[in-house]
C-alpha cells in the first residue's frame, strides 16, 4: 500500500484578493474571464478559456449560481497539486465567496509559474515543453477501412 503525501497549504489565503489587485478587479467585474483562464490551465488545454468562460456565464444565467460549476475546478486544482481543502469544502468556498475563491485559484496557478494571460499551450511552449505531449492521443470514431 502506497502512502499519499499530506495535503499542502495554498500559497495564499482565501481573502488575499488584493495581493493581485488587477486580477481582483477583473474577477469582481467579470468572473467568467478569470474562471476561463483557470479552467484552461487546470484542464491542460483540453478546453479553451473562451469556451469555459462562456459555459460559466451560461450556468450563471440559467441557475443564478455558477458555483455549481466552478467548485469542480477547485477540486481538480487541489487534486493536481495536493492542496488542502480549506477553509471548508470546495463547493462551500465557492458558494460563500465565489470571487475570493477564483482569485485564490488564479494566484495559486500564477505562483506555480503559469502566465495566466497566455493559456495552456503558450505556457508549455514558454517552459520548453511540447504541448502535444501533454494531451491525450486523438481517438478516431468507429472502425475504418
Amino acid at each position: 500500500m502506497q502512502d499519499q503525501a499530506a495535503p499542502v497549504p495554498w500559497s495564499t489565503d482565501l481573502f488575499d484578493c488584493f495581493d493581485d489587485s488587477s486580477n481582483c478587479f477583473m474577477t469582481w467585474l467579470c468572473p467568467c474571464i478569470t474562471f476561463g483562464q483557470i479552467a484552461e490551465i487546470v484542464d491542460r488545454g483540453s478546453s479553451s478559456c473562451g469556451t469555459s468562460g462562456s459555459l460559466y456565464a451560461l450556468v450563471f444565467l440559467v441557475t443564478g449560481c455558477s458555483c455549481i460549476y466552478s467548485c469542480i475546478y477547485r477540486s481538480k486544482l487541489r487534486s493536481q497539486y495536493g492542496l488542502q481543502e480549506t477553509p471548508c469544502p470546495d463547493c462551500l468556498v465557492h458558494l460563500w465567496c465565489e470571487p475570493c475563491a477564483l482569485c485564490q485559484e488564479y494566484r495559486e496557478l500564477k505562483k506555480r509559474g503559469f502566465d495566466m494571460s497566455l493559456g495552456w499551450h503558450a505556457n508549455m511552449e514558454k517552459q520548453g515543453q511540447n504541448p502535444a505531449a501533454t494531451m491525450a492521443p486523438e481517438m478516431y470514431p468507429g472502425m475504418t477501412r
